[in-house]
């Protein structure tokens, strides 16, 4: 047994724009794991297929009870990863996300090579990450998207689901919840001067 540390590190000189991003889908109701369980092997075939930019893709465990899944994904840069979520099939899993959560919770958090993180935490009860230490904000206008969260130049490209798109789907589901949270939802709606979610 040799007791010297063999100590090594990286050269990410060829990647001057890489950028790191953890994704989580936590179950908070039953019907979150039969949204899970049908995920999965979704999102396995889509990185199996080596997307453009797409440098390495792992899953990990967050918790077993509740059950809470993740990946960490390295990427050529921000345009490769943006690309890729607004083509098939993501662009669609995406959309329904946001439409329903069907029962799961889901959060990213980006970190990129160049300076800026960004995150976002769509239905989740409990703080994790970011939101353990600063405080969480509405991520609608500005904050909508990703690209304008971490401050990056260029146009965000169209949204696959506008704004006032998630507060439509949200009231419908909401409703068979009962009319009370459809009145809150239609009066902070007008609070807002009208502001889609």
């Amino acid at each position: 047994m040799n007791g010297k540390v063999e100590r090594q590190t990286v050269d990410l000189s060829a990647c001057p724009d890489l950028m790191v991003i953890y994704l989580g889908m936590r179950v908070n109701a039953w019907t979150g794991v039969k949204t899970l369980l049908r995920l999965g092997p979704r999102i396995k075939n889509s990185v199996g297929r080596k997307p453009d930019g797409l440098l390495l893709h792992e899953d990990f465990v967050m918790s077993l009870i509740p059950l809470h899944l993740g990946m960490r994904q390295y990427w050529r840069d921000f345009d490769a990863l943006e690309a890729w979520s607004r083509s098939p099939p993501h662009r669609d899993w995406w959309r329904d996300s946001l439409r329903s959560s069907r029962g799961t919770g889901f959060w990213h958090e980006a970190y990129f090579m160049r300076g800026g993180m960004e995150a976002v935490y769509d239905d989740m009860p409990v703080r994790l990450g970011f939101g353990q230490f600063a405080p969480l904000t509405p991520a609608r206008g500005p904050m909508f998207s990703a690209r304008s969260r971490a401050k990056l130049h260029g146009e965000p490209p169209p949204a696959v689901v506008q704004e006032g798109g998630i507060l439509w789907w949200r009231r419908v589901e909401l409703c068979t919840y009962g009319c009370y949270a459809y009145i809150a939802m239609a009066m902070a709606d007008e609070h807002d001067g009208g502001r889609s979610f």
